[in-house]
């Protein structure tokens, strides 16, 4: 039974951005006397997402991975790619494990409480005011992971690329992956002239997700995920029996828009809805651990909490590859051949992390040299 309803920061949504968050807060002693609050509408037990990421060397997280790889594939149309990820490690994580190794650690802090409960409502004055179904609350700072209204209702202004996928866990009577490696992307089974492809993540000789994905402004109806699936099962991996464990779909956001003007002085977006997915990607789950610790330094050296939490010339990169897939969806795989063929692992993961040098954007670009990216960069430029 909560003795207040007030409380030194509220985060809205138990999600990776939310609980990565919290997590960070409970570990600082610099916010012992803080009362925290995190409200959801859910209890987070299930596993809704799989999230993967490449890390040097042991990592923070490694107690909840459940696999990692040493080694990736990448097929085109008229080439295969064998990626030696070394100094790196691909590594997945399941939402499920990751939920209740982060309500287990915050469980154990007496100025977290979580509030199961529908917000409705979020109104800034001097203190936020937080209306929900069942009551209200206050907080000196609010950390929002909803995606905001003016996201959608001016989607027409920004470029916006939908990955939407469907993936299937399986498992097989006999052995037939190799779990040493994955399928980074596999582009040799395509709906027309559109940007889609396969991915494969194998767990064992006998399990793997595999995941049929697009880059395309519109979605798809789930059974077209569905007969590709088959298709790709049967005719490239030449599996014939096998049966589906788990089924994971997911519509991600990769976008141009200005998700950093949503944050005021009292309320700081987070997650999907203040940009940290990579817009030329969808990956998150770095980014996310990146900002946080922004937010924790920026707060304790009493600067605006959003501040320095959106590298802008990364930005531009991701606006100019968003604009091609936009105006020449065909154009993703040749993209992702160039990229992936013509610069070392290492490289392409630190331009991606945005951690890069001068000198390896500019390899990168040269790779990427086309009149599709003369055309783009002008468009991001200019309009």
């Amino acid at each position: 039974m909560l003795s207040t309803n007030h409380f030194d920061y509220i985060i809205i949504g138990n999600g990776l951005a939310g609980l990565q968050l919290a997590l960070e807060f409970s570990k600082d002693t610099f916010f012992d006397d803080k009362q925290f609050a995190l409200i959801d509408v859910s209890d987070k037990n299930k596993n809704d997402k799989t999230w993967c990421f490449w890390e040097k060397g042991i990592g923070k997280w490694d107690h909840i991975v459940y696999k990692n790889w040493n080694a990736a594939k990448f097929y085109s149309s008229t080439k295969t790619l064998n990626l030696d990820l070394n100094p790196y490690k691909y590594k997945m994580i399941r939402s499920s494990d990751f939920y209740q190794d982060a309500k287990d650690r915050l469980s154990k802090k007496e100025n977290f409480h979580f509030i199961i409960d529908q917000v409705t409502h979020v109104e800034e004055n001097e203190l936020v005011r937080i209306t929900t179904e069942n009551t209200s609350y206050s907080a000196s700072h609010v950390f929002d992971s909803r995606i905001s209204d003016s996201f959608f209702n001016n989607s027409d202004k920004y470029t916006r690329i939908n990955q939407h996928f469907k993936g299937w866990i399986i498992e097989t009577k006999n052995g037939v992956f190799n779990p040493e490696s994955f399928t980074m992307m596999d582009y040799r089974l395509k709906d027309g002239k559109q940007t889609t492809f396969t991915y494969v993540l194998p767990f064992s000789t006998k399990k793997a997700l595999v995941e049929f994905t697009y880059f395309t402004e519109h979605i798809v109806d789930d059974k077209i995920y569905d007969n590709y699936l088959k298709q790709y099962l049967a005719n490239f991996l030449k599996i014939e029996d096998y049966e589906i464990l788990e089924v994971e779909t997911g519509n991600i956001p990769m976008t141009d828009f200005p998700f950093e003007n949503e944050s005021s002085k009292n309320i700081t977006k987070i997650g999907t809805a203040a940009g940290w997915v990579k817009g030329s990607t969808g990956y998150s789950f770095k980014h996310t651990e990146k900002n946080v610790a922004k937010i924790i330094e920026n707060i304790k050296f009493n600067n605006i909490i959003s501040k320095d939490l959106n590298n802008k010339k990364y930005q531009f990169y991701d606006a100019i590859f968003l604009k091609v897939l936009k105006d020449e969806n065909d154009k993703g795989e040749w993209v992702f051949e160039q990229f992936y063929s013509k610069n070392p692992v290492e490289t392409m993961f630190k331009f991606l992390d945005e951690d890069s040098s001068i000198f390896e954007e500019l390899k990168i670009m040269h790779s990427l040299f086309s009149f599709s990216f003369i055309k783009a960069f002008f468009k991001t430029l200019f309009f």
